[in-house]
């Protein structure tokens, strides 16, 4: 047996290490340029948002007719949403919500929902470099616990859902949890008569 030394890269992940900060890098940069390669997004304008208010997203927008339905099968959509959420689950939870949004139409995409896909695309454009990094708590730092929390109010057109996420860090390094879900309007009508 060999020792090869530290891993440098690991399932198209990226490692650097500087033990003096105590910190190291978990990044896909050539993961997502390759990606971005493969849909012909890599001289795209790059975006600074995953995914923009303006999309309003729903399943009404779905091919309708036979023509329109020939046109997407020659887009590869699901490819496309399959490697965002590889780099999501890796490296880049920034992308969360945007890939939970688009996924919802992976077996009848419509022109709209790609070009979504192409935003989000965009967005890894200006931001390849991004990753994730871990740092060793110093002795005697406090270790605050944060916690943030978002949600969309009803973006969900097709169900009247919102969507719902929370991230905690310690110490504003680390991650300890997160999650996204959908949670019912509910009351809608007294929310209404309320603002009015």
């Amino acid at each position: 047996m060999k020792d090869l030394g530290e891993a440098k890269k690991i399932l198209g992940m990226e490692i650097t290490r500087d033990k003096d900060s105590g910190r190291f890098w978990l990044s896909e940069e050539n993961y997502v340029l390759k990606v971005l390669e493969r849909f012909n997004m890599a001289e795209a304008r790059p975006f600074i948002t995953p995914l923009a208010g303006h999309f309003k997203l729903s399943s009404k927008q779905c091919p309708q007719s036979p023509v329109e339905e020939e046109k997407m099968s020659r887009v590869s959509y699901a490819s496309a949403v399959g490697s965002l959420m590889y780099a999501m689950v890796c490296t880049r939870p920034d992308l969360a919500y945007a890939v939970s949004t688009v996924s919802r139409f992976m077996s009848n995409p419509k022109k709209q929902h790609w070009k979504t896909v192409k935003w989000v695309l965009r967005f890894l454009r200006g931001t390849a470099r991004l990753g994730l990094v871990f740092q060793k708590l110093k002795m005697g730092k406090t270790r605050l616990l944060q916690g943030y929390v978002d949600a969309d109010y009803a973006r969900d057109l097709d169900q009247r859902k919102s969507t719902t996420g929370y991230v905690f860090t310690v110490a504003g390094a680390s991650s300890v949890g997160r999650q996204s879900c959908k949670i019912q309007l509910l009351f809608q009508r007294q929310k209404r008569s309320t603002w009015l």
